[in-house]
């Protein structure tokens, strides 16, 4: 069987060119790594991964915690991190925690991520004090996307200013009654502890409150950030006691089920009820949505570049990233 040093010489280059050549890492030219993948392809040469870790003292990948790794948000983030962390060699193993208290134990509480990553990204999830000193025990470095921890660096957004934005604009096109879709009313969802539909409920409140408008019964939905979810949120919101003109919802899934359910009912959108949400989702252009764009995508990207600079021994800051108003056809002015 050959061996990197048969494939070295049958290609004229280094060991190390050779192994940095079959990682896809820098600092090798295009003709050298054609010439290093020719060679090993003729003569059926196959890296081993655990060997190179064992060798190195390190197993080239990278933990991502992920709540639901099916929502549109988590795996937009994921895959603008696992863009640029591939480009430097390294491999994503995902560690989806869905509603699943036990799998969050067994993750945070255990040896689980003990000698399998070189580094952690944790999405929007918010560990207590036992599971970060679990994982600072760990010692690899770790980055929150989508959430704050004091003991790390994070990449977010504001998420109450997002909401605030949103409502901002509803108040503006001259909406007074306004209701709220949000991801939850349990805190601790399922054991996951989400900050983010906090902090946009909590904006909703406050934009409400500084503008002197009462938020009447009824005015508050969750719709678990889904489509679905929305949708049976909207027709609840529907039979409050005082109808709303206008409905801030915490997700463009969920505003896009809103959408659905208002047209169910006869009612027009933006004429009858406006619909605002968050996020800029790929679906949002489609449905005429107006959105509080969120860089999901960048956001993973920049927590996995984080990352790259506290492996190569650079002390990690974190970043908020900015928001922006998409406006589009499901807002206008208060019938």
């Amino acid at each position: 069987m050959s061996g990197i040093k048969d494939v070295a010489r049958e290609a004229g280059v280094s060991i190390a060119t050779v192994s940095r050549a079959l990682r896809g890492l820098p600092r090798v030219s295009d003709e050298t790594r054609e010439r290093v993948l020719a060679a090993a392809a003729r003569m059926e040469y196959v890296a081993s991964p655990h060997a190179a870790s064992l060798k190195s003292g390190q197993t080239r990948t990278v933990g991502v915690v992920v709540p639901n790794v099916t929502r549109w948000f988590f795996g937009s983030v994921i895959h603008g991190a696992e863009e640029l962390l591939r480009q430097e060699g390294y491999d994503v193993l995902l560690y989806d925690i869905t509603g699943d208290p036990e799998a969050r134990h067994r993750l945070f509480s255990t040896h689980l991520l003990s000698k399998r990553v070189d580094a952690v990204m944790v999405l929007a999830v918010r560990p207590t004090p036992e599971e970060v000193a679990s994982l600072v025990r760990v010692g690899s470095p770790t980055v929150v996307v989508g959430g704050y921890v004091p003991e790390w660096p994070s990449v977010r957004i504001d998420d109450v200013l997002a909401s605030r934005t949103a409502v901002r604009h509803l108040i503006e096109l001259g909406h007074e009654r306004i209701a709220h879709i949000g991801g939850t009313p349990d805190p601790e969802h399922a054991g996951l502890q989400l900050p983010t539909p906090h902090d946009r409920l909590e904006g909703y409140r406050q934009t409400m409150a500084e503008a002197g408008l009462a938020i009447e019964p009824g005015w508050e939905a969750y719709g678990d950030f889904t489509a679905r979810g929305g949708l049976t949120a909207c027709q609840q919101l529907l039979d409050a006691p005082t109808r709303p003109t206008a409905i801030f919802a915490a997700s463009d899934e969920m505003a896009i089920g809103a959408v659905h359910a208002l047209r169910k009912a006869g009612l027009r959108v933006p004429e009858d009820i406006s619909v605002v949400g968050i996020d800029d989702h790929e679906l949002s252009e489609f449905f005429d949505l107006t959105t509080v764009a969120q860089p999901a995508h960048d956001l993973g990207h920049r927590g996995a570049r984080i990352l790259l600079d506290a492996l190569a021994g650079h002390t990690p800051t974190g970043l908020v990233l900015p928001t922006r108003l998409v406006a589009r056809g499901s807002s206008a002015g208060a019938p």
